[in-house]
């Protein structure tokens, strides 16, 4: 299959696409010029590297030429940042989105596979864990542009017959994710402490999150490339949740040693707890996390002395 993986050079996309070439399939990687390739050096050779602007039509045009299943990992914004400018946030995510799927209609794409957060849509929980029909109320910039894309989807599904799934994912941590990029704790922690510096938590410490290990990330997104369901939106997580200091616990005794913490204020875009219900996805696709929180731990702090 000709798989077009935008943002296939960041963290999620570049395992996505180690798998994919695994497995066989013609992989192009859509990314900004200039974007580092370290990402992708072990198994750059088996894929086609297209550079262009995701915000130019005529650009995403001609990479969607040929293919037939986009995976849309594309985001300019943080849930943190997005709040600066949420103009910004709706010009460079929302309406690039929008131009996507009208060129992915044009150029008769079969399918699009994008990558929601879990973390933002549903915004201040009203029950635990959350389903996938849970309120959808998100509180940050962000949040409101990952609904406003799955809403295109299923616009585009309806009235131009556009495939789609959509796969809300929790918190996905492991070896390759940008530890300074203010997203993913698990990274952003080991790097300090890996540099003999202190982790810092917002707010008290009580904020619940559900992390998920890239490698089980991943393995949902290669089975929505494939599947067709009438469930086109599913969770994607562990299923459990972990306190940030429950989290700086397990830290301490994964890596057998002590570990500072400095606290700051909370930020206003976080929520107090997020876990996901993954019912659906098991039921559905037959998936399950296979490498629990603490092994995940391991795994990358180990990928840093390799």
């Amino acid at each position: 299959m000709k798989i077009l993986v935008l943002g296939g050079s960041g963290f999620i996309g570049s395992h996505l696409c180690e798998q994919l070439v695994a497995s066989g399939h013609e992989v192009a990687v859509f990314h900004q010029p200039g974007a580092s390739h370290k990402n992708l050096s072990l198994f750059e050779s088996r894929l086609k590297i297209i550079e262009g602007d995701f915000n130019n039509a005529n650009d995403v045009a001609k990479a969607l030429r040929g293919t037939e299943v986009v995976v849309h990992l594309v985001s300019s914004t943080l849930p943190g940042n997005s709040l600066l400018n949420p103009v910004y946030d709706v010009q460079m995510n929302v309406i690039s989105s929008i131009q996507l799927l009208d060129q992915c209609v044009k150029a008769n794409v079969r399918k699009v596979v994008f990558i929601s957060s879990g973390g933002t849509v549903y915004g201040i929980p009203i029950e635990q864990p959350i389903k996938e029909t849970h309120p959808l109320n998100p509180i940050s910039p962000y949040g409101i542009s990952k609904l406003a894309i799955e809403k295109y989807l299923a616009m585009y599904h309806h009235h131009f017959g556009l495939d789609y799934t959509i796969l809300r994912l929790s918190n996905p941590f492991g070896p390759r994710q940008e530890p300074n990029r203010g997203q993913g704790v698990i990274a952003t922690w080991l790097s300090k402490i890996f540099c003999n510096e202190p982790i810092e938590i917002w707010g008290n410490g009580q904020a619940v999150r559900d992390y998920l290990y890239i490698d089980d990330a991943v393995h949902a997104i290669n089975l929505g490339i494939f599947m067709q369901s009438d469930d086109k939106i599913f969770n994607v997580g562990s299923g459990k949740g972990y306190s940030l200091l429950t989290l700086h616990e397990l830290i301490e005794k994964q890596l057998g040693k002590s570990v500072e913490i400095v606290f700051r204020e909370m930020q206003k875009v976080d929520v107090p707890i997020n876990v996901l219900d993954i019912g659906l996805i098991k039921r559905q696709l037959g998936w399950v996390p296979k490498i629990d929180i603490e092994d995940g731990i391991l795994r990358l702090w180990k990928s840093y002395f390799v």
